[in-house]
């Protein structure tokens, strides 16, 4: 683990624990940090917290106000956090769930969430589902039992409908139209091709590795091969090369 990352966990954890005290469950890192895939100046800093209970909405406040990049500042992109009560975590569910949702960092618009309901549908709200579903296979304990005693899968069927989702996310964006290469058009190939992978072969891999992985395939290599080279300062692919493979992917996924 990259050592600034660590102290800030470390230090992240010391303000969790000295609020919630024994209502603290768990901390999980999640995200690029746990799939070994962390790109200092690039990552996010994925962390889930576990509670045992609901918390007060003055203790929700208290947490966002002390672990706001002002408060505590994170040495990545920034810091998206997110506290689940331990029967949302072990439920399977597909909805959101959580307690608390905070994105904070140098380089990242705040967001500040204290209730499921007061996420924007437009803004998606499969995330949560497919991210417990990462932290169930590939969750980092930093503190509690071990994530996949904690984190639940969802069933196949909703695994499928929650990439689906995610997908028809993805292609509903707004992209830039001609061959020119288009920023983020990237993330959207090889989230599609982590979709891919997960449910052919089981496996949550960071978005790098699942590249590779649909590369070894024979999909579409050369889109493939230049979203992965993005990730270290290539240029990406254009929006419309992206959103035919993505296209091609969700119409795999969805006649599967």
């Amino acid at each position: 683990m990259d050592p600034a990352v660590r102290r800030y966990l470390a230090d992240l954890l010391g303000v969790a624990r000295d609020l919630l005290g024994s209502e603290l469950v768990g901390g999980y890192a999640a995200g690029s940090v746990a799939l070994h895939a962390y790109q200092p100046g690039r990552s996010d800093v994925d962390v889930a917290l576990v509670c045992r209970d609901a918390l007060p909405r003055p203790t929700r406040q208290e947490l966002v106000t002390r672990l706001r990049h002002e408060a505590l500042p994170c040495p990545a992109r920034g810091l998206e956090l997110v506290v689940y009560t331990r029967s949302v975590a072990g439920s399977g569910t597909c909805e959101p769930g959580f307690e608390v949702e905070l994105n904070t960092g140098a380089a990242m618009p705040t967001r500040v969430t204290l209730d499921p309901a007061e996420r924007p549908a437009a803004d998606g709200r499969f995330w949560y589902a497919l991210d417990r579903s990462i932290l169930h296979q590939r969750g980092h304990p930093l503190t509690g039992p071990p994530a996949a005693a904690v984190f639940a899968d969802p069933s196949p069927d909703d695994l499928r409908t929650l990439m689906v989702a995610a997908l028809r996310w993805w292609l509903a964006r707004p992209a830039p139209p001609g061959d020119a290469p288009a920023p983020g058009a990237d993330d959207a190939v090889l989230n599609a091709c982590r979709a891919l992978v997960r449910l052919r072969d089981g496996d949550w891999l960071s978005k790098t590795a699942a590249g590779h992985r649909v590369i070894t395939l024979g999909r579409d290599p050369g889109l493939v091969r230049r979203c992965v080279d993005a990730r270290t300062g290539g240029p990406p692919p254009s929006a419309a090369a992206a959103r035919a493979f993505q296209q091609r992917v969700l119409d795999e996924i969805t006649a599967a």
